[in-house]
């Protein structure tokens, strides 16, 4: 099955939140597209690289419900990825956050 979703990602900053969007493959954990709002990570470097990072966590919505999960950054690729423990758990929170009820 290839199960990809759109999430919203949050760097957490000592004084600031840097927001972006990316899609959340199901199947490995990845996230892909992450297309960051208001920030330039070309000239500011990945949020994650800040002294005052602390850290990342997703968000996926359906509706007016949504779920919260742990998020990994990998500074020296600059790539998004949820554990797979963690993959786990969202699996089954997913699943109840998109029954119909």
């Amino acid at each position: 099955m290839d199960l990809k979703l759109p999430i919203t990602i949050v760097d957490e900053l000592t004084e600031t939140i840097v927001k972006s969007s990316g899609i959340l493959d199901l199947a490995s954990g990845e996230i892909r597209n992450v297309e960051y709002e208001d920030y330039d990570r070309n000239r500011l470097g990945l949020p994650a690289e800040s002294e005052d990072y602390e850290f990342t966590s997703g968000l996926l919505t359906n509706g007016s419900r949504d779920v919260e999960f742990r998020v990994d950054v990998d500074v020296l690729t600059g790539r998004y990825s949820v554990t797979p423990s963690e993959l786990l758990e969202l699996k089954g929170r997913a699943a109840k956050l998109f029954s119909t009820r």
